[in-house]
């Protein structure tokens, strides 16, 4: 399941965007990266030839199943570290931030301490990692 940290970033664009507005379409992935529509039209044929999302003739950007696994695992990476650095006592938006730095790169064994780590904080103290 490797692929580059710029189709990570991508596919979770797509499935974030897809959870708040139903809809995704490539100047909405601009808008929410920062990215050129043209950069972003070139990564949307990648993805697209890849097999991990789909697009139709309105434009509309699905992910197909491939492209959902890689976006849902790097989001829940996400959410967790933003909790974990929340949690530190790191501000929402610098803990947002550094999550989407070390989403990528972080051994599978340390982000499922973290993990259960976070989990176990939440559990005895759900408001300890809700700032």
């Amino acid at each position: 399941m490797h692929v580059y940290e710029s189709a990570e970033d991508y596919l979770e664009a797509i499935l974030v965007i897809t959870k708040r507005r139903g809809m995704v379409r490539s100047i909405d992935i601009a808008n929410e990266l920062g990215y050129s529509k043209p950069s972003v039209s070139v990564a949307m044929k990648k993805l697209r030839e890849s097999s991990y999302i789909e697009m139709d003739g309105d434009g509309s950007i699905r992910l197909l199943p491939a492209g959902a696994e890689i976006a849902e695992h790097i989001y829940e990476r996400h959410q967790t570290l933003t909790d974990f650095f929340t949690y530190l006592g790191v501000s929402q938006e610098v803990a947002s931030a550094d999550a989407c730095k070390v989403e990528h790169d972080l051994s599978d064994e340390t982000f499922s301490k973290i993990k259960e780590h976070v989990r176990q904080t939440m559990s005895q103290n759900p408001e300890a990692v809700e700032n």
